[in-house]
C-alpha cells in the first residue's frame, strides 16, 4: 500500500512512544487525510499531494466548523506522517511543511471589577505582612505593572512626592508610570515595616528592593502569587485571580474611562498595541454605550 499507514502507526507507536491516546489520535487525523486525498481529490499515491491538497484538507476540516485548535492538531500530525514518507523514501518534500498553520483564538483575559477590587485590598489585615502585600497589590494595580516588574522595583524606583515610579520592563526598556494617592498612602504605611525587617535581617546585599520579604530580602513571584492566593481566599466574589490580573484591569479600567489607547500602550510598556487591546477587552454593551455618548451621528 503507497500510503503505509500501519507502517506510521508502528512509527509512532515503536520509535517515538506514543501513548495510545495520542495514537489514537494520529490515526484518525491521518485515517482521514488519506480518505479525503483518495475520495475527493483523486490521489492514487502520495507523491502527488500538493501544499494545495492540504489546504484543500484544511478547508474541509473548516466546512465541518471544527474548532482552530483541532485543525492545528490535524496538521501536525499530517506534517510528521509526511515526514515519515519522506524518510521512507515514499515522497521526495513535505507538502504539509509550507502550509500555516491557523491561528486558534487567543482566550480574552478576566477582568476583575473595581468593587471586588477594593473588597480584596480591604480584607488584607493590618499588620506588617498585611500593609506589605497591600502596598505590592496597590501598586500592582495602580501602575500596571507585570509581577516582575514590582519585585524588581528598588526604593528609589519610587517617587512618592510625586507619584512616580521608575519601572525597567521586557527588553531591558524603561518607563515611567505614574498612581494614584492609594497606593501612595499603602506604600508609606508599609516603609516603617520594610525598615524594621531591613534592620532584623541585617540586610548588607548592596541593595535596596522596594518589596521585602520578612527577612529583609527581595520578594521572589513565587511569593507574591502566594500572597494574592492567601488574600483571595478572604474574599468570595475574586476567584482564581492571580497577579496579572491586576494589570488587565489596570488596562480596562484606564479605557473604560476613556484614556487613549495609545497612552495605555506606553503605561504598560508593551512594543506593539495588539497586545494591548487583548489587555482592554471591554464589552459590547459598554462599547456602543461609549459610541452613542460620543459620535455625532448616533
Amino acid at each position: 500500500m503507497p500510503w503505509r499507514l500501519e507502517d506510521f502507526t508502528a512509527y509512532l507507536r515503536d520509535e517515538r512512544n506514543l501513548s495510545p491516546h495520542t495514537l489514537r489520535a494520529y490515526e484518525r487525523e491521518i485515517a482521514g487525510f488519506v480518505e479525503f486525498a483518495k475520495g475527493e481529490m483523486g490521489l492514487g499515491h502520495p507523491r502527488e499531494v500538493t501544499p494545495a491538497t492540504v489546504r484543500a484538507f484544511l478547508a474541509e476540516l473548516h466546512s465541518r466548523r471544527l474548532a482552530k485548535v483541532s485543525v492545528q492538531r490535524a496538521l501536525a500530525a499530517l506534517r510528521t506522517y509526511m515526514r515519515f514518507l519522506g524518510r521512507e523514501g515514499v515522497v521526495e518534500a513535505n507538502p504539509a511543511r509550507v502550509v500555516p498553520t491557523p491561528r486558534a483564538p487567543k482566550p480574552l483575559p478576566d477582568v476583575v471589577g473595581a468593587p471586588e477590587l477594593a473588597e480584596l485590598l480591604d480584607a488584607l489585615p493590618a499588620t506588617s505582612a498585611g500593609r506589605r502585600d497591600r502596598a505590592a497589590l496597590e501598586l500592582l494595580y495602580a501602575a500596571g505593572l507585570r509581577v516582575s516588574e514590582l519585585v524588581g522595583l528598588d526604593l528609589d524606583d519610587v517617587d512618592l512626592s510625586r507619584r512616580l515610579v521608575r519601572v525597567l520592563g521586557k527588553g531591558n526598556k524603561e518607563r515611567v508610570v505614574p498612581f494614584g494617592r492609594k497606593a501612595e498612602l499603602a506604600i508609606r504605611s508599609y516603609l516603617p515595616d520594610r525598615a524594621a525587617w531591613r534592620h532584623q535581617g541585617n540586610a548588607a546585599d548592596g541593595e535596596e528592593p522596594l518589596i521585602v520579604n520578612q527577612r529583609g530580602g527581595r520578594i521572589t513571584d513565587r511569593s507574591l502569587r502566594r500572597i494574592l492566593d492567601a488574600a483571595v481566599q478572604h474574599v468570595a466574589l475574586v476567584h482564581r485571580l492571580h497577579p496579572h490580573a491586576l494589570r488587565h484591569a489596570f488596562a480596562t479600567h484606564l479605557l473604560e474611562a476613556g484614556m487613549d489607547l495609545r497612552a495605555i500602550q506606553e503605561l504598560l510598556g508593551h512594543a506593539s498595541l495588539s497586545t494591548t487591546q487583548r489587555y482592554t477587552h471591554l464589552d459590547l454593551a459598554h462599547l456602543m454605550e461609549t459610541y452613542r455618548k460620543a459620535h455625532p451621528k448616533a
